[in-house]
């Protein structure tokens, strides 16, 4: 069994090392880059006047400059991306401490009127997406919030070896994810591909050779004035023909421009992330797929990703007062550009959202193989199709709750087992509503779950535990409620879901209550819904006397030496102990 924070340690060990390296070797770059500068400037006025000496200076003088510049960017990305390693290892130590806290919750993705979303910590400050969520890309937190939400039930076992492999490659994961987390966008995948997909190219085909010939033909009058054979003004009339053939499309290259410019660096990032995964050998059969939509050409993904971000690049440079004249006046810099990414465009466009969407699935899925590495205590659920039970579990419990702190209890629900739970407030019932959502949830996405082993017959899930009124639609507690379950009814018509309720009907009066809570178990059970229902209500154990698979369990509660006592374990039977009396006793409110 792996130790995740012996891992992270030594590779934050490894970085800290590499980096304090890496920062002296790019100040000797820029010392020898300055050394440079300095060096060409004493030798131009050295050679002052002497034409040949002079202009060998500053060429050699800018050559050496130009690759101390580029060496320095290049060792500058390496030194990014691994303080970015470092980031995310100092993050898992922390995290492995139960310090998560400050990470971004994801509050604002939460569904109110989903399945399940805002009934199990789904969301939120402590909730599960805080605790489970790596991505680096918008896109991929979009695609973590849709498979969190998913409720699907299709390939858990494809999911589980996809999960599981991933788990073993933690180098790369983090790898991916630093590159991810590095990726700064203006635009979203979606307004690119939108974008690529609706461009309308302005340059013909007709146009493709000209810029070629035209810079052929400046390369010869300028030689031929060069040599005094002829006259610089030839030169001049055909550098101004040059600016007002590029001139003829200066407005639509100015709007091609403010569009590339916004996109390349994003461009040239997700290329990496292409280059990354087509790098990796996958075996599970979901990640072989996932690899193979981006390998329907003959050429990578990434090189054709990297030509469009270096086709963007060399027309960016238009921007270069320089370029902008030199380059338009003898070359058709603009045209020449912008005609490649035109083409490239019109090539490719089918096949950039498929990237996009590979790229965001990883993002996505390395959260999943974070999580399992972090957890290898943790077990995949054998999945069941011949078994009476939903879940037969033993030691289950939550995930989020530190091992030290946890208690397990072993768990098994039949296909048509109702469950009602009883105990006295902080016993433990909500607590376990919520595991067992949570495991139907871990399960269906194929991961792990806090059990130390277990089986499943996979199943949806759907769930009444946070009802709250709303002023704005000006609904009332129990008008909340009673939609809330009449949505989970009408899904009942649908399809098959294990429904987890929490004290329904709490917005009216006991005896309203206790009636509408045993007309809906009995309903249900009539149905062949399983289920579990936490109540305070000891009437509604009742119902197990009439109804076979309506099964009571309880969480106890003791007093000793007049303190409350918890042990948290699940228990068949029905509570006998209640302490919201001796509570208010407690805290001299009665």
């Amino acid at each position: 069994m792996n130790n995740p924070n012996s891992f992270y340690e030594e590779q934050l060990e490894k970085l800290q090392a590499t980096l304090a390296k890496q920062k002296q070797e790019l100040t000797w770059i820029s010392l020898m880059r300055l050394a440079a500068f300095v060096a060409t400037c004493a030798l131009l006025y050295l050679f002052y006047g002497q034409t040949l000496w002079m202009w060998t200076s500053f060429v050699f003088g800018a050559g050496l400059f130009l690759f101390l510049l580029r060496w320095h960017a290049n060792k500058r990305t390496v030194f990014e991306l691994n303080r970015e390693l470092k980031k995310i290892n100092e993050e898992e130590i922390k995290i492995l401490k139960g310090d998560y806290l400050e990470r971004y919750d994801g509050k604002n993705l939460e569904e109110p009127a989903h399945f399940f979303s805002s009934d199990i910590d789904m969301f939120g400050r402590g909730s599960f997406f805080q605790y489970l969520n790596r991505t680096g890309l918008k896109e991929g937190t979009t695609h973590l919030c849709k498979t969190l939400l998913s409720n699907s039930i299709d390939d858990i076992q494809k999911k589980q070896k996809a999960v599981e492999e991933l788990s073993k490659m933690p180098e790369w994961l983090q790898r991916y994810t630093a590159l991810a987390r590095l990726t700064k966008t203006e635009l979203t995948s979606e307004s690119i591909t939108k974008w690529v997909q609706n461009c309308v190219p302005f340059i013909s085909d007709k146009m493709k050779r000209v810029p070629a010939v035209f810079g052929l033909i400046s390369v010869i009058l300028f030689s031929l004035s060069v040599f005094e054979i002829l006259n610089w003004w030839f030169l001049g009339i055909w550098f101004l023909l040059g600016l007002v053939i590029t001139g003829f499309f200066l407005k639509r290259n100015n709007a091609l421009n403010v569009k590339t410019s916004k996109v390349k660096d994003t461009i040239e990032q997700y290329s990496l992330l292409l280059n990354e995964i087509e790098n990796q050998k996958f075996s599970s059969e979901l990640l072989q797929k996932e690899k193979k939509e981006i390998e329907s050409q003959q050429e990578k993904a990434s090189l054709i990703f990297k030509r469009l971000s270096n086709a963007m690049d060399r027309f960016d440079n238009r921007n270069n007062v320089l370029v902008a004249l030199l380059g338009n006046g003898f070359f058709l810099w603009d045209l020449q550009s912008g005609y490649q990414i035109e083409q490239w465009i019109l090539q490719y466009s089918d096949l950039v959202e498929q990237w996009f969407s590979t790229i965001a699935f990883f993002d996505a899925y390395n959260s999943f193989g974070v999580f399992a590495f972090n957890h290898p205590e943790f077990s995949y659920p054998v999945i069941t199709k011949d078994s009476n039970y939903l879940i037969e579990a033993k030691s289950l419990g939550h995930p989020l709750i530190a091992s030290e702190k946890r208690i397990n209890s072993d768990l098994q629900l039949g296909k048509k087992d109702f469950f009602v739970v009883t105990g006295a407030n902080m016993a433990g019932k909500s607590t376990f509503l919520r595991t067992a959502s949570l495991y139907i949830l871990m399960s269906n996405l194929g991961l792990p779950v806090c059990a130390k082993e277990s089986a499943y017959f996979p199943i949806k899930l759907i769930t009444s535990m946070r009802t709250t009124d709303s002023l704005a639609d000006q609904s009332s507690y129990f008008f909340s409620e009673l939609t809330r379950l009449q949505f989970i009814m009408e899904q009942l018509e649908e399809e098959t879901y294990l429904v987890v309720l929490d004290e329904i009907l709490k917005g009216t009066n006991s005896v309203d209550k206790a009636l509408g809570s045993k007309k809906l178990i009995e309903q249900l059970v009539e149905k062949g819904v399983p289920g579990i229902i936490a109540t305070h209500d000891l009437s509604l154990c009742e119902i197990a006397d009439n109804l076979e698979v309506v099964r009571n369990y309880f969480f106890e509660t003791e007093i000793k030496d007049d303190e409350l006592h918890f042990d948290y374990q699940l228990k068949a039977g029905v509570c006998k102990n209640m302490n919201a009396s001796f509570l208010l006793k407690k805290m001299r409110i009665i």
